[in-house]
């Protein structure tokens, strides 16, 4: 065997060597990439349902928001009405009353001071 055949043969030989390590490392790979790609299905499968009932409780929020809202708008309705009617009230009764208090102590003096006379 000439040195050139030698040398030839051990280039082939460290070729097919560097082939197989290779493909030992593109196995590897691909097995890393299977379990990673059941990893994201087993994620997919458990995430999809909880997003669907995160969907959910958010419509529901939403509505829930809906009836709150409304009944925000019915206690304004009725604070702007009670208000309206205490002064209608106040207008109403406050001068009459202010009256009859004073005309209810103006008699309590004078039967007093008549009581006092007699």
């Amino acid at each position: 065997m000439t040195p050139v055949e030698f040398a030839a043969t051990l280039a082939a030989m460290a070729f097919a060597i560097l082939v197989v390590g290779l493909l030992f490392l593109v196995g590897s790979a691909i097995r890393t990439l299977a379990s990673v790609r059941g990893a994201v299905d087993d994620v997919r499968h458990t995430a999809v349902p909880l997003i669907a009932d995160v969907h959910s409780a958010v419509r529901e929020a939403n509505g829930d928001l809906v009836q709150v809202e409304a009944i925000l708008e019915r206690t304004e309705s009725i604070q702007g009405t009670v208000d309206s009617v205490s002064r209608l009230a106040l207008a109403t009764f406050a001068t009459p009353v202010i009256k009859v208090a004073a005309m209810g102590a103006g008699l309590s003096r004078a039967s007093r001071r008549l009581l006092r006379k007699a």
